[in-house]
């Protein structure tokens, strides 16, 4: 424990808050980690693409100790071929195979756990299951995501919103002048009725007048 005068010092409280973190992190169950890849993408015959793979971890990559690799299955119950790995000396380096040969690059980011690679000039053939293992020690579980790639003779036009919007548009206008002509019809029906109370009153003082007018030339000798 720290003594009074120590716990003065900023180190003490440092060393107890990083501590405390230690603690936490490790109730937390901090030994575990996550591979993100999307389900399947599509891509254009004749074209390049990218297969995005990153993951989380806990730790930081330990080049002595990571573990990786990418590698390809035309199906489930298809032989996985590996046509790329992490090497300690050279990182990601391709594997040279017979489906790929160099058409295969390391497009991620190590430092920040992204391990993405493209793959150019897309044939059908390379249609299939593409994982990306992950073993980042000291976390506990290794971690696996598996992308389907969809090769296709042409991409799904973009959703066109201009319909939606002009549609959006145009009943918003409908409704903006349903509202605008209720509040002039109330307007003109309360004006109206402020006219006809005004009338009636005018009336009546003309009446209250007359009769007043008459009763005194009754009263007139």
């Amino acid at each position: 424990m720290c003594s009074p005068a120590v716990a003065a010092d900023r180190r003490c409280g440092g060393g107890l808050l990083s501590a405390l973190l230690l603690l936490l992190l490790s109730l937390s169950g901090c030994y575990s980690m996550d591979v993100l890849v999307p389900t399947s993408i599509n891509a254009l015959n004749g074209t390049m693409i990218k297969i995005p793979c990153t993951f989380t971890s806990c730790y930081k990559m330990d080049a002595a100790k990571f573990v990786m690799n990418w590698s390809y299955q035309e199906g489930v119950n298809d032989t996985r071929d590996m046509f790329m790995q992490y090497d300690k000396k050279r990182g990601m380096v391709a594997v040279r195979t017979d489906r790929f040969w160099d058409r295969v690059l390391f497009a991620g980011n190590l430092d920040k756990n992204d391990l993405s690679i493209t793959l150019s000039d897309v044939q059908p053939e390379d249609g299939g299951l593409y994982t990306c293992y992950v073993r980042n020690p000291p976390d506990r579980i290794q971690g696996t995501g598996v992308i389907e790639l969809i090769v296709v003779t042409e991409l799904p036009p973009p959703r066109d919103s201009t319909i939606a919007v002009a549609i959006g548009a145009s009943v918003g206008g409908a409704l903006a002048l349903l509202i605008l002509s209720m509040v002039v019809v109330k307007c003109l029906r309360r004006h109206r009725k402020q006219e006809l109370i005004s009338e009636e009153k005018m009336e009546e003082e003309g009446k209250l007048e007359a009769e007043g007018v008459a009763e005194e030339e009754t009263k007139q000798p």
